[in-house]
């Protein structure tokens, strides 16, 4: 065996090694939970849509509010791995569908996380009462405060 083959063969191993470790080290981002896009909401026609027609528009919930007929919640959460480290969740959204006492749409509202504090980033509305905020903040209230081991099922 020459020398310029084992050199060759060393720098082989080398690169393949740092390959390896610098993959090992850069930030892996996983969904969890189900969150409609903005274009299945657009979808749902606010006073028209009734309850029965979500699940084919736009899928089931997430959770539904504890009152019967009140809201149906999506939650979604985006959460970055990084080797070693613990996974810290880095976004959180919620929307809510909430239904008048006929079972019809009547709010479709995304919410988000902004610095900590709960921020409404679309709405469609029929009237101007917000049902199920208290449930929205707890929903996105939570972050950070999730195991890696309560993800797992």
């Amino acid at each position: 065996m020459s020398i310029g083959s084992v050199t060759r063969r060393s720098a082989l191993v080398l690169a393949l090694a740092g390959l390896t470790l610098g993959s090992a080290c850069s930030s892996v981002y996983r969904n969890h939970g189900y969150v409609p896009t903005d274009e299945d909401l657009a979808m749902v026609e606010v006073g028209k849509t009734v309850r029965e027609d979500l699940p084919q528009l736009i899928g089931r919930p997430s959770s539904a509010g504890l009152l019967e007929g009140s809201a149906w919640y999506y939650v979604g959460s985006r959460w970055e791995y990084y080797g070693a480290r613990p996974p810290v969740e880095i976004d959180r959204q919620v929307v809510a569908v909430s239904f008048g006492e006929t079972g019809v749409v009547e709010n479709v509202e995304r919410f988000g996380l902004e610095k900590g504090q709960v921020v409404v980033l679309s709405r469609r509305v029929t009237d101007t009462s917000i049902k199920g905020v208290g449930l929205v903040r707890q929903l996105l209230g939570s972050i950070g405060r999730v195991t890696a081991g309560q993800l797992v099922d």
